[in-house]
């Protein structure tokens, strides 16, 4: 039995160690919110926080969460900058099909943690692993921008 920090609450997984975290989240916990894009670290889709980085949980043993604070999407809205990204998330329409978001979402919270006014340049880098196969990489980069400023 492991007991991890999910979302600030001790919660007991009974897997083994090297187990990826998603897995752990998804089929122990129940949290689906956390998705299973490629497997490989690739799409951003498994996207959770991991001591506040932006982490794919996909290639993550549960071992290296051992001991950490785990964020992932059903904790993201508990403080205001992951408030203020779901708010722009919904202002600007952001979603289509939506699989991908809670990964993008993901990354722009980390994002926004560590810099308040970010450049284009900036989202670029940030969110370059999270692919969205319906395009809304320009809504996603307003999102952030509008995000950055109501955290102004």
């Amino acid at each position: 039995m492991t007991t991890l920090d999910i979302n600030g609450k001790p919660l007991q997984v009974d897997v083994d160690p090297s187990t990826p975290l998603l897995w752990a989240l998804r089929d122990s916990l129940g949290m689906t919110g956390t998705k299973f894009g490629c497997g490989m670290a690739a799409c951003g889709a498994c996207t959770v926080h991991v001591n506040g980085q932006a982490t794919r949980s996909c290639v993550t043993p549960v071992s290296a969460a051992q001991g950490a604070r785990v964020t992932t999407i059903e904790g993201v809205n508990g403080d205001k900058v992951g408030r203020a990204v779901l708010d722009a998330w919904i202002k600007h329409d952001v979603a289509q099909c939506g699989y991908c978001q809670n990964g993008q979402v993901m990354s722009a919270v980390g994002l926004l943690r560590s810099k308040k006014h970010p450049s284009d340049a900036d989202i670029d880098q940030a969110m370059a692993g999270n692919i969205c196969r319906c395009g809304t990489y320009q809504r996603i980069r307003a999102a952030i921008k509008d995000a950055a400023r109501a955290l102004a």
